[in-house]
């Protein structure tokens, strides 16, 4: 068997073990579901086992996980619900974030690429990993999951405009006038979703829903790869490609199949959390660089650093600028939920060793400091929260997550 054959087995075997290992343990605690899959990475990886060794093939199954990653988080945001002066707030504490990131990434890094690149993960949110928890608390349909969701929405939209902007190579000017092309494009891609489809094409959908001509799943992989190619063609990072897609995907699928909706979505998520997100994330697990982190030294003293500016560089301006109708508990809350952060941080940090901007140790301490976040901020925000109204804590699984 070729060394990519035994490889993708492995991760594979790691994608059955994974859900078993968090159903089993979110009995007692909520661990995220993609903990168990870079941790099992990391054992099979060249710094314990050796068991695996990424290639061409692997590396590629991995790029494509990545951008139904960010396809599905595009996807998941409702902007009905975000809105008004909560948005405006959100995307203020976003914007104060970006300097205050930016400003300790130049600062930690020692140089501008390297601190746009830690600057950027510093002020994402993980939305995937929050919802699950808010959901089976019981919070998300109320005000204070409102509130969540709209940072979270901006911590997920941000840090990919941020990306494209700095990241581009370019000068400030081109990189705005090209990102306002792909604005453009992808607002003639809105306009074209939000008008009615004709008649047959809801017909086809329900049609073939069951079949094997799936009309419908073709058809939103065929506006990914649009999306894509677009973002590719432009110079863009293909991060912005995959968002702008799940956000035209859900728009098109609100108003050309509003009762497949749903059955739809369930069959993408099949592909993407079923196949290639869990790649994606075990690769990152196989590349960590473990042996940089166990040695000590700055990348070591790195990981508790990054946990705490979570906290300060995102969760600081969340705390001034959270709605006034919140209280201490709840405002305490959503700087917990929205200073939660990893698939971006990922994400962000796998394109900085890709691109020889950041060291794997770093990027190790970060990922690291993000997998810490994702275990132990939604955790103290629930228990504070439930503790304070009185709720049952035993209700979150944690184990739906990404």
């Amino acid at each position: 068997m070729s060394h990519s054959g035994t490889t993708l087995i492995l991760i594979m075997a790691i994608a059955v073990l994974a859900p078993l290992l968090a159903y089993g343990v979110g009995r007692r605690l909520p661990v995220p579901l993609v903990i168990f899959e870079i941790l099992l990475g990391i054992l099979i990886g060249p710094d314990v086992l050796d068991w695996a060794q990424p290639d061409a093939l692997i590396d590629g199954l991995s790029e494509l996980g990545l951008a139904m990653l960010i396809f599905l988080a595009g996807y998941e945001i409702e902007f009905g619900k975000v809105r008004g002066d909560t948005l405006r707030r959100s995307v203020r504490a976003w914007l104060i974030a970006l300097g205050l990131g930016l400003a300790t990434g130049v600062l930690l890094g020692g140089g501008y690429t390297k601190g746009v690149f830690i600057g950027v993960a510093l002020t994402s949110t993980a939305l995937g990993t929050v919802l699950p928890v808010l959901r089976d608390s019981g919070d998300l349909h109320g005000r204070f999951g409102s509130v969540v969701m709209a940072f979270g929405a901006v911590g997920e939209f941000g840090p990919i405009i941020a990306m494209a902007l700095l990241l581009s190579g370019r000068g400030a000017g081109e990189s705005t006038a090209l990102l306002a092309v792909f604005a453009a494009l992808t607002a003639g891609a809105v306009f074209w979703a939000l008008r009615p489809r004709p008649p047959w094409f809801s017909r086809i959908i329900a049609k073939t829903l069951h079949t094997s001509g799936q009309f419908a799943v073709r058809f939103v992989f065929l506006l990914l790869a649009l999306m894509l190619g677009a973002s590719q063609a432009l110079g863009l990072d293909i991060l912005l490609g995959a968002f702008a897609a799940g956000l035209v995907t859900r728009l098109v699928l609100t108003g050309a199949a509003p009762e497949s909706g749903p059955q739809i979505l369930e069959k993408i998520e099949g592909v993407g959390f079923g196949f290639l997100v869990p790649v994606f994330f075990v690769v990152t697990g196989i590349e960590f660089d473990l042996a940089s982190l166990l040695d000590g030294g700055r990348t070591l003293l790195l990981l508790p650093v990054f946990l705490l500016l979570f906290l300060a560089v995102r969760g600081g301006p969340i705390w001034f600028l959270a709605p006034r109708d919140l209280d201490r508990r709840d405002r305490g809350g959503l700087v917990l939920y929205g200073s939660t952060a990893l698939p971006l941080v990922v994400a962000i940090t796998t394109i900085g060793v890709d691109d020889k901007a950041m060291t794997a140790g770093e990027a190790a301490a970060l990922v690291g400091a993000g997998m810490v976040s994702v275990l132990v901020f939604p955790l103290v925000a629930l228990k504070s929260r439930s503790g304070a109204k009185g709720l049952p804590t035993e209700r979150i699984s944690g184990s739906e997550s990404w």
